[in-house]
């Protein structure tokens, strides 16, 4: 089984998906100062762009503009960036890339830089592949880094610069905030997001909160019944070519959305119970199959926008099989059988479906064929299934 899934790896990767990414209204402003309503191609970016493409209608044809030419661009009710030009650290937190410098060594970039807070503090925030950095300023002061830098001391001891938290606490003074809520600060963006959004209104002023904006359920449960038709053959020196049945399923899906790309990705996990029982009779012979499992597949999911309701996806699991109970009969005559203990037996699976309003799905699984009797003598015993799954989000 193991030798399978970098070949089912490679299929579920190369499969030519078709997704369409949503234009959504939005803004620019040029460096002549001019704001262009236009449609953005939100593709909430895991890493800050350089590039922007954009409709002016929603039948219009695609345009492009490069950080040169954008001064600003914000999505409505969802997300802002602005272009500076900034000193900026690029040290890196890999230990084997790390220097003995604790200093941070600037370089000056233009960016476009995402807003987080703005008010008479505001909050940016850049990530690059593995580097983020966050960026600030006030109503009376310029753009700067936060500085936070690891470097080393020896080969086997790492320091930290944390002067990030002596700026904020020189720069963000208000009455009511205490030294310690600076000096324990992580460089992590939930902590600044906070200690922001608390000065903005121990300051008394208006504060846009862009960080929650738009609040995205990045945590589904589903209930998922559904229909499988299930096949067994099984050949040694006879061969027993078992009838397909169909029997119920029933699964409880946990589905986690990545937070990033649009929430094209999710991990998902779901224990299922499936059944399977049938018998042939050959030569006066019966034998029966008792197929009782509970499987837990883990594996990705990968959606495909069509609109604002409606998605299709794609899963690619690796099943673990636990079995409840199950068994085979060979029989030697009408009257006396051969029993045997059916053991555990991992599979794949993979999957395509449809979803609607985030809320009902349908979707056409099949699970790749295995030996569920390969620790007895049999030369082979081919076991596949095809099940149509439906889904009703809980929450």
């Amino acid at each position: 089984m193991i030798k399978k899934i970098p070949f089912f790896l490679f299929l579920f990767f190369s499969i030519p998906f078709y997704s369409q990414i949503t234009f959504e209204k939005g803004y620019y402003i040029d460096n002549d100062n001019n704001k262009i309503s236009c449609l953005i191609k939100n593709l909430d970016w895991a890493n800050n762009p350089t590039e922007l493409l954009y409709k002016i209608e929603e039948q219009g044809s695609l345009k492009s503009i490069f950080i040169e030419d954008i001064k600003e661009f914000g999505i409505d009710n969802e997300s802002k960036y602005e272009r500076f030009n900034v000193e900026i650290d690029r040290s890196s937190e890999e230990v084997r890339e790390m220097k003995y410098e604790n200093y941070p060594i600037f370089k000056n970039e233009m960016l476009l830089l995402k807003v987080l807070v703005e008010g008479k503090a505001t909050l940016y925030e850049y990530n690059s592949a593995n580097l983020t950095r966050f960026f600030f300023k006030t109503d009376s002061s310029r753009i700067t880094q936060l500085i936070y830098k690891s470097y080393k001391i020896s080969e086997t001891q790492i320091g930290k610069n944390i002067q990030f938290r002596q700026q904020l606490w020189t720069a963000l003074k208000c009455d009511n905030m205490l030294i310690e809520e600076a000096e324990n600060l992580n460089y992590k963006q939930d902590d600044l997001f906070d200690f922001f959004i608390k000065f903005n209104k121990c300051s008394n002023s208006e504060f846009i909160d862009f960080k929650n904006k738009k609040k995205k359920d990045l945590f589904n449960l589903n209930i998922r019944p559904g229909i499988t038709n299930s096949s067994l053959s099984i050949a040694n020196q006879s061969s027993y070519n078992f009838d397909n049945k169909t029997g119920f399923r029933l699964g409880l899906e946990a589905e986690f959305v990545l937070p990033s790309n649009k929430n094209k990705w999710a991990i998902i996990i779901e224990p299922i119970y499936h059944n399977f029982e049938t018998e042939v009779t050959q030569n006066d012979l019966t034998s029966k199959i008792d197929y009782k499992t509970v499987e837990f597949p883990l594996g990705v999911r990968y959606y495909m926008f069509l609109n604002n309701n409606s998605k299709f996806f794609v899963n690619a699991q690796y099943v673990i099989v636990h079995f409840v109970n199950s068994t085979a009969y060979f029989g030697e005559n009408k009257y006396k059988n051969n029993e045997m203990e059916i053991v555990p037996s991992s599979s794949l699976y993979m999957g395509l479906g449809y979803k609607y309003q985030n809320k009902y799905s349908a979707e056409f699984r099949m699970n790749f064929k295995k030996n569920i009797l390969e620790s007895y003598f049999f030369e082979t015993s081919t076991y596949r299934s095809f099940s149509l799954v439906f889904g009703y989000t809980i929450f």
